[in-house]
């Protein structure tokens, strides 16, 4: 049994080199061994960047190495089924950025390749990993805010590049995949509820054909959801839990140190006054990569976000989806 996991990297997208495999380097139980893109001249810049001794130009030689135990893929969601399934079946286990697919019936398809191969294989949803959105599910566990009967969010960002690859339809752009994920999977996290039924007004760009705003109203039993997200809007993140006797707010939900700081403030009916928790300087990636090594090492059995998660959340973006004109 190995106590650390050696990583293969698919890719040297931004978020792996900012977040993702600066997180593994820091982490108790895994290291970056090697990276690979397309551009040899890129993975090689990126593996001195980071001190990766291995770079390669091609996907294929991460996989088929019997120096990695486990490949990150933060390659564009188009491709990520692709090279999960390429992974899996070469042995590796799998932390595949999200969306880990394009629709739900790809991860049930991951689900049984999963179980079939025994290996492990999860989507990289590092808010799952943050202890404020612990704190969040057991304030509303515990009735501190009543009856919880609203739920409003948004995640929005400014980026009407045409060469970005989240603005090409063919790749898996948009607004929802990219960021409409967010506020669906916290809310579900913090309540442990699915929607009963999904509704969406969503604007296409006509330049690119990708959705650049969907406003979302989702019906959970015994409250509502509502968000937006939009990829041509001012930078905002913002999610408020309203109940029948208070309220809970999150200053940066997603991205702490990013959007803002890991801030709740709560305010009570029977106090009325607003409480505020500080949740300091949290790395939710490196708590992920280390949730997924030690299940990967065999210390643990399940990861916190395994890919029946994955599944409830991706049905949610179907059908917001499929609200699109």
């Amino acid at each position: 049994m190995r106590d650390m996991i050696r990583w293969g990297v698919l890719g040297a997208a931004r978020i792996a080199d900012k977040f993702v495999v600066p997180a593994i380097q820091r982490s108790s139980n895994g290291r970056v061994v090697c990276v690979a893109a397309r551009d040899g001249e890129r993975a090689a810049a990126f593996a001195e960047r980071h001190g990766i001794p291995a770079a390669y130009a091609s996907y294929d030689e991460i996989i088929a190495s019997d120096a990695v135990d486990a490949v990150y893929i933060p390659l564009p969601t188009a491709s990520h089924f692709e090279w999960c399934k390429k992974a899996l079946l070469a042995g590796k286990h799998v932390l595949c950025e999200k969306p880990i697919a394009m629709n739900a019936a790809q991860v049930k398809e991951l689900i049984e390749l999963r179980d079939s191969t025994g290996l492990l294989c999860g989507e990289a949803f590092m808010v799952a990993h943050h202890p404020q959105w612990a704190f969040v599910r057991d304030r509303i566990s515990d009735g501190t805010l009543g009856n919880l009967e609203l739920v409003e969010g948004s995640f929005t960002y400014f980026n009407d590049d045409p060469n970005a690859l989240k603005n090409d339809l063919a790749l898996g752009g948009g607004g929802v995949r990219d960021i409409g994920v967010y506020p669906v999977v916290t809310t579900r996290i913090a309540t442990g509820l699915e929607p009963l039924s999904v509704h969406a007004d969503i604007t296409i760009d006509p330049r690119y054909g990708t959705d650049r705003l969907a406003i979302c109203n989702l019906a959970f039993p015994g409250f509502r959801l509502n968000f937006y997200c939009g990829t041509q809007l001012s930078r905002r993140q913002h999610m408020v839990f309203h109940g029948s006797k208070g309220w809970l707010s999150l200053e940066a939900p997603f991205n702490p140190g990013v959007y803002g700081n890991a801030k709740i403030s709560i305010r009570s009916d029977a106090s009325g006054e607003i409480e505020t928790f500080e949740f300091g300087n949290v790395d939710q990636y490196q708590l992920m990569v280390e949730d997924f090594g030690s299940v990967s090492i065999g210390h643990r059995k399940s990861i916190a976000f395994p890919l029946e998660n994955s599944l409830g959340n991706q049905r949610v973006i179907d059908g917001i989806l499929s609200h699109a004109k």
